[in-house]
């Protein structure tokens, strides 16, 4: 009996080994071949242009949202103006 257990003890040790080894090869060919592919793969096209007036569509939103929490009550005159001057500065 006790040869029997040490025959498949060895046997789970030599299995353990082997499935171990077997993971990192894996692990270690899947990270090469993902930087393969990183350095194959084309670059990002390049962002569009911004469109003349979008900025100024923006401005305007800003101001008239700030308009409306000014009417609402919700910024005093002051505050209004000092906001405004951000978003005309920017």
């Amino acid at each position: 009996m006790p040869g029997l257990l040490r025959g498949v003890a060895r046997t789970a040790v030599i299995s353990g080994t082997a499935t171990a080894v077997s993971n990192r090869v894996s692990r270690r060919q899947a990270g090469r071949w993902a930087e393969q592919e990183a350095q194959q793969a084309p670059p990002p096209p390049p962002a569009p242009p911004p469109v003349p007036g979008d900025d100024m569509t923006v401005k305007m939103d800003q101001l008239k949202q700030l308009g409306d929490l000014k009417a609402q009550g919700v910024l005093t005159e002051e505050e209004f103006e000092e906001q405004k001057r951000r978003i005309l500065a920017s």
